[in-house]
């Protein structure tokens, strides 16, 4: 479903509307002006030309009415266009359960069913008046139909950004989750303190997958995390990626949820090849736990 070019076709058939309209009162004015000029025979006697404006305003007229015929099975065409849009919208709406009922596509646009046109009374005043309506309608259900994508994209979005899930997949290799969120002993001063994250340890160069959609906000080397990755998922959620080897995507990058973006390592302040998993909102680490869902992309 292409709006801009059912769009530009409104434009299109008005413009041949116009161009018509040019024509015959082009037309008409020119033969209008022969037929007014004396005509005279060999004898030198003026003929009566009425004949002659009979037949040519006849022709005039048949030309304008086999046009005006065909524009109207155009404009039928594009009534029934109008009708797939609304239905196409309402349909949308039904897919939302109930969360965008404020689109209306079910009202009565008022531009009749996909009738077949009575010729005899086609004239251009009506198919302009027509064009006119169907193209009001048009860009109110592009609007509509504009609104609706957004607010879907977004949505989708959305559920796409929230967190879920563990950076490694089983089925690339062993993964040991190493150390959880929380007090702990450190592993290098053997005091105990207080964890960020969760370390999931499993061979070098093993995929880390990010756990939400969003945008590389950090890539590079980050003092005792090594090579790390950070992503911001909006509404002041941050997921860090800590002690890789390897870092497959730069700063400004848009991240759909589940996309490899680096390789496991054992970079910065590390005993061993692992992944430091972290989950920041507003600055501030929360446990990763609640995250963890049976659908992730741990799977």
């Amino acid at each position: 479903m292409n709006l801009r070019v059912g769009h530009s076709q409104f434009y299109v058939v008005s413009m041949m509307m116009i161009m018509l309209g040019s024509a015959g009162i082009f037309y008409a004015g020119y033969w209008l002006g022969q037929d007014n000029s004396p005509q005279y025979g060999p004898d030198g006697k003026r003929i009566n030309t009425a004949s002659n404006h009979r037949k040519k305003f006849a022709k005039i007229k048949k030309m304008t009415q086999t046009s005006l015929r065909r524009f109207s099975l155009h404009v039928g065409y594009l009534k029934a266009g109008v009708i797939r849009l609304n239905e196409s919208g309402t349909r949308i709406i039904k897919l939302s359960n109930g969360k965008m009922k404020d689109f209306d596509f079910s009202v009565n646009p008022g531009i009749g069913g996909i009738e077949k046109p009575d010729y005899k009374l086609v004239n251009s005043k009506d198919l302009t008046d027509d064009i006119n309506r169907l193209s009001r309608i048009v860009k109110d259900r592009e609007l509509k139909l504009t609104m609706l994508e957004t607010l879907l994209i977004n949505a989708n979005l959305r559920r796409n950004a929230k967190p879920e899930g563990r950076p490694v997949r089983k089925r690339d290799g062993w993964v040991k989750m190493t150390s959880r969120f929380g007090s702990r002993r450190d592993p290098f001063t053997r005091r105990h303190k207080f964890h960020d994250g969760i370390d999931y340890a499993a061979r070098s160069g093993t995929p880390i997958y990010t756990v939400a959609a969003g945008i590389v906000t950090a890539s590079g080397w980050r003092g005792g995390y090594g090579k790390t990755v950070e992503v911001s998922h909006g509404k002041g959620l941050v997921s860090r990626y800590a002690h890789n080897r390897k870092l497959l995507v730069k700063v400004g990058d848009k991240i759909r949820k589940g996309q490899k973006i680096a390789e496991m390592g054992s970079t910065g302040r590390s005993t061993g090849p692992h992944v430091h998993y972290e989950i920041l909102e507003n600055g501030k680490p929360i446990s990763p736990h609640q995250f963890m869902v049976k659908k992730s992309t741990s799977k």
